[in-house]
């Protein structure tokens, strides 16, 4: 059985609750990610996305470089454990929807990430099993459009035509 520890990226860079947006944002821009573990030493407290930034940060016209990541960042964060087997990881991912899992130890700290690129590069054998999650994770979502902002406009963008 292949397990989470087989085949995770280690080493991985983490920001605290209080560091900046714009600090996010270089790092992920450094290490061509779009999401970085948001940790309290070693413990894992959140995770900031790309998508967060956007939408909790630039959206809300907040200032980025006062702006901490706790005011932004996902803090009900899905994970996994070392020694999980990749299957079940897989499933947790296509659950949740999410196309990466951190990975903590018995102790509960931060050790790594999992990302379907992960499994694909690794693990060939689990080809059918990633692209099933893909799949899984990749189905559309229906948009809350319940508070449009100023940007909501005419389906295609732009001004609507008279």
């Amino acid at each position: 059985m292949t397990t989470v520890s087989d085949v995770m990226t280690r080493g991985v860079r983490s920001l605290a609750p209080t560091d900046s947006v714009v600090l996010a944002a270089q790092a992920m821009e450094e290490l061509n990610v779009g999401a970085i573990p948001v940790c309290e030493g070693d413990r894992l407290v959140g995770m900031v996305t790309d998508r967060d930034i956007v939408l909790r940060s630039v959206a809300q016209d907040r200032n980025a470089g006062t702006t901490q990541l706790k005011d932004v960042m996902s803090s009900d964060v899905e994970s996994t454990s070392e020694g999980e087997s990749i299957d079940a990881a897989l499933q947790q991912m296509s659950r949740a929807q999410i196309r990466r899992l951190p990975v903590l130890d018995g102790d509960q700290r931060l050790v790594g990430i999992l990302s379907l690129g992960d499994v694909a590069v690794k693990e060939r054998g689990e080809a059918l099993d990633v692209a099933a999650s893909l799949s899984d994770i990749s189905a559309p979502a229906q948009p809350d459009r319940s508070g449009q902002s100023e940007a909501s406009g005419p389906a295609g963008g732009g001004a609507a035509v008279r």
